[in-house]
């Protein structure tokens, strides 16, 4: 079957499966009579129609609005327009869910057509020869994928409304249309949102619905496939998971000592919850003599520590292994193996999630943790002799650092921040012993410029009753804007070759694992740069740690979208070539990407395999394409350059921070109630870029529909290329670098999520109209310029399921975007205080549409 006939297919079915249907249950929908407005689903269709019609016609959101009341609805005052449009965005929410379920319901028979990426693939490669089986096992062996769960103010769906969709996801796999009436009207009076804000342990609870109903599923399966396919003599477990909601203190000044520890009793009681539900069918199963009495014994573990709390808790990992193992025993000698098999499955996942389910992150900004270290060195009970440390040097400073042992205790008037990192240092010794060594063992340093932030960090675990020879901790920096990408390399030097830290690297098995973020780096430099300078990073830090023998982990904090490093992540790791440590993949998961990818057992299944593909199948069979020549390198960063300079200037125009402002609902943000987090830095003071959180950042750009981050500058450096006669390099390079084409392809991705005639009507604004054109003339470049590269007559042309998917969805929520446009014309228009709180909160729910619709928007 030729390539092409293939998409073909592929665009058919989804229309099949997904669109028609769609459109049938999306009629039954609108019939509901909801929220005492009869008319309000049969007025929808019209609304909608009007809205593309004057969108098509570049008419300002404000026009659009009144000649559809005037049009449709004539005589209703003001305040009932208003109301009409808040019962519109409640329908075309569920709208959104609606497509979701059904896309997803569709998954087994759209989304494994190409089953290249999966684990049967990789299984049939390992069918063909005893050599090829020990090649992929003993890969296999040396490679790890930890997916980590973060707290980041995009996942809307409540539990509730989650729990709605997965049981209405298997409604439609089987077109049950009593029950899919049923979820529909449920789902129609369940409210999306929370009245007020998720305090960080809400945000976990939130999250480990994921933990609880497809994690846990979904990885023990995959790690039982794997362990069944090949011997694993060390045990080695393939897949990790993190969590970093009630950790992550960088900047949330909601997050405190108290707040880990009742996460970490969360996720200790959930993991129990799951073990114990796993009981009751070993339980039915396993009534055999022989083994009354520890099956009681287990019984009882688990129901404890799964519903009551305990006083004291400590780790029952070996115990519950134990036990297991013995039961398994018994079934073997006695009982010719009956239902081993699921007392296997059990002990399986007890080796994977322990007592703890995902290792939970602290993480912490150096700026912070350097104030921690000051006010240590001047308490009496350290005694550590550093006055004047401050005013030394860098060099100075790796060699004065003491790595002296104390038990100073921080005294309960002392700073909020300070007392908060030091009582977390204590924290975590009290976590591992409750919930085992890897419950929490990693500490993230953010904004990390230099050796000390990581040395002083250690020094202050040893002035908290921690011992050099027992730190079970590892240390991680962050490495996010552009210049701090630059010097990591050198950071990790000084940190190679020092003495203490490399006993304690070599303690923790000459493992180092660096965190690389592209938040930060795209809006710091925009979208070709900050993936250029995380490339080179990367080749630069790999060299250095084969250079000293060292295990290399890279973390990348992945957001949604790809100007957050989103996209078709799994390419991105399937083109690393020699150059870049590639054998332990971890990557945040945040966002509404968490429900999109990982919402039912079936998707997160596929996409784990998918990383996991990538991994092992760019190891065993390195394309001598994905190894960048000095010329390609000189190519990309020309490139990236040149689209650095134009991004610079954009940030640096005068009318660049008050344009996001008043056109976005970025002013907004923070006020809805989805996050515990601020959306800067800061929080009370005048708003700066550099303040600016990267996630609020990039969300209002997409709500704008213009997606800035995701492309701007990329067609003024291709402009360049070409204009320098190095245009078929660029086309070869795209063609035959998967990092290339990847990045490239996620851009077209960012640029198909916009839609600049929503804003046209900013043609006739006296002060925006030439920052708009500015913007709208890149765009049309980058687009120009990609479609010629790409020897393409439209974007995603090469994906034409998701392209389909993609504009779906953006039909559904174009009258929440004219909507929410159309509310912000009124604030700015200022004349009714009354009416502008009104405006304000017709804006903020929009917001959460359209970025569900957009899945990684943000």
């Amino acid at each position: 079957m030729s390539s092409t006939l293939k998409l073909s297919n592929k665009e058919t079915i989804f229309n099949q499966e997904v669109v028609t249907r769609f459109e049938l249950y999306n009629s039954l929908f609108q019939t509901l009579p909801f929220y005492q407005v009869k008319d309000t689903g049969i007025l929808l269709p019209f609304f909608s129609s009007h809205c593309e019609k004057g969108t098509a016609q570049q008419l300002s959101p404000t026009e659009i609005i009144e000649s559809f009341f005037e049009k449709y609805v004539p005589g209703i005052d003001h305040r009932e327009q208003i109301n009409r449009l808040f019962r519109f965005i409640q329908y075309i929410e569920r709208q959104v869910v609606l497509f979701d379920a059904i896309e997803d319901s569709s998954f087994g028979k759209i989304g494994k057509m190409d089953d290249s990426g999966s684990l049967s693939s990789l299984l049939q490669q390992a069918a063909q020869s005893d050599k090829a089986r020990d090649k992929i096992g003993k890969k296999l062996e040396d490679f790890s994928l930890r997916l980590v769960l973060t707290a980041h103010p995009t996942q809307f769906y409540p539990g509730s409304v989650l729990g709605i969709i997965t049981d209405l996801i298997e409604a439609l796999k089987v077109n049950d249309l009593n029950n899919i009436d049923a979820l529909l009207q449920q789902l129609g009076k369940t409210p999306f949102f929370n009245k007020t804000s998720p305090t960080p342990v809400d945000e976990a609870t939130s999250l480990v619905w994921f933990l609880e109903n497809t994690f846990y599923h979904a990885v023990a399966a995959i790690q039982a496939k794997l362990e069944e396919e090949f011997d694993f003599d060390n045990g080695h477990q393939v897949l990790e998971l993190g969590f970093w909601p009630g950790g992550d203190r960088d900047g949330n000044p909601n997050v405190h000592a108290e707040t880990t520890a009742s996460v970490a009793a969360l996720l200790r009681q959930i993991i129990f919850r799951c073990y114990y539900r796993d009981f009751r069918l070993l339980k039915r199963r396993i009534t055999f003599r022989g083994v009354e009495k520890t099956m009681a014994r287990l019984e009882k573990l688990l129901y404890q520590n799964a519903f009551n709390a305990q006083s004291n808790p400590k780790d029952l990992q070996g115990e519950l292994l134990s036990l297991l193992t013995s039961i398994k025993d018994t079934l073997v000698t006695d009982h010719l193996g009956l239902f081993v098999d699921i007392v296997d499955h059990f002990i399986q996942k007890v080796k994977l999630f322990g007592c703890y389910f995902a290792t939970l992150d602290i993480r912490q900004d150096s700026r912070v943790l350097r104030s921690v270290f000051q006010h240590c060195i001047k308490q009496s009970q350290i005694k550590s002799g550093l006055k004047g440390y401050d005013t030394l040097s860098e060099e100075e400073k790796l060699t004065a650092i003491p790595f002296n042992e104390a038990d100073y205790h921080c005294p309960d008037d002392a700073d909020d921040l300070i007392k908060d990192a030091l009582d977390t240092i204590r924290l975590v010794k009290q976590i591992q012993y409750s919930n085992g060594e890897k419950a929490c063992q990693r500490f993230i340093i953010s904004n990390c410029q230099r050796a000390s932030d990581i040395l002083q960090l250690i020094n202050l675990f040893l002035w908290s009753g921690w011992k050099k020879e027992s730190l079970t901790v590892d240390f991680m920096p962050l490495f996010e804007t552009v210049n701090d990408l630059t010097h990591a390399a050198d950071v990790m030097e000084s940190l190679y070759v020092h003495p203490f830290y490399k006993q304690h690297l070599k303690r923790r098995g000459n493992r180092q694992t660096i965190m690389l973020g592209f938040s930060d780096s795209t809006k710091d430099g925009g979208y070709l740069m900050a993936n250029w300078s995380i490339y080179k990073a990367k080749v630069e830090l790999t060299a250095l740690a084969r250079k000293y023998g060292i295990d290399l982990a890279f973390f990348d904090g992945r957001g949604g979208p790809p100007a957050r490093g989103g996209g078709k992540t799994h390419r991105f790791y399937a083109s690393m070539g020699s150059e870049i440590a590639n054998e332990h993949i971890q990557l945040t998961i945040q966002g509404q990407t968490v429900s999109s990818q990982y919402g039912s057992v079936e998707t997160a299944r596929f996409n784990v395999e998918q990383l996991i593909s990538a991994g092992i199948t760019s190891a065993l069979n390195p394309n001598d394409n994905d190894l960048l020549t000095p010329e390609n390198k000189d190519l990309i960063c020309e490139m990236a350059d040149e689209s650095y300079k134009l991004f610079m200037g954009l940030r640096e125009h005068p009318n660049f921070l008050e344009y996001l402002e008043k056109y976005s609902p970025l002013r907004l943000l923070s006020k809805i109630n989805i996050s515990s987090r601020p959306t800067k830095r800061n929080a009370d003071s005048a708003l700066k870029l550099e303040d600016l959180r990267a996630i609020s950042f990039v969300t209002s750009w997409s709500q704008l529909k213009q997606n800035i981050p995701g492309f701007y500058g990329v067609g003024t450096a291709l402009k360049k290329i070409k204009e320098d006669n190095k245009w078929e390099e660029a086309k070869e390079l795209y063609h035959k670098s998967g990092f290339f084409k990847t990045m490239l392809d996620n851009c077209m991705m960012s640029m198909s999520k916009s839609d600049f005639r929503v804003t046209g009507y900013l043609l006739n604004d006296k002060k925006f109209a030439a920052f708009w054109q500015q913007l709208k003339d890149e765009f049309e470049l980058t687009k120009a310029m990609l479609l010629e590269l790409t020897d393409s007559t439209v974007l995603m042309e090469e994906y034409p399921v998701e392209k389909r998917s993609i504009a779906v969805r953006e039909r559904i929520v174009l009258p929440l975007v004219i909507v929410q446009h159309y509310a912000l014309q009124c604030i700015n228009k200022k004349k009714d205080e009354e009416l502008t709180d009104i405006y304000n909160k017709l804006v903020i729910r929009t917001v959460y549409g359209i970025v569900n619709a957009g899945r990684n928007l943000a």
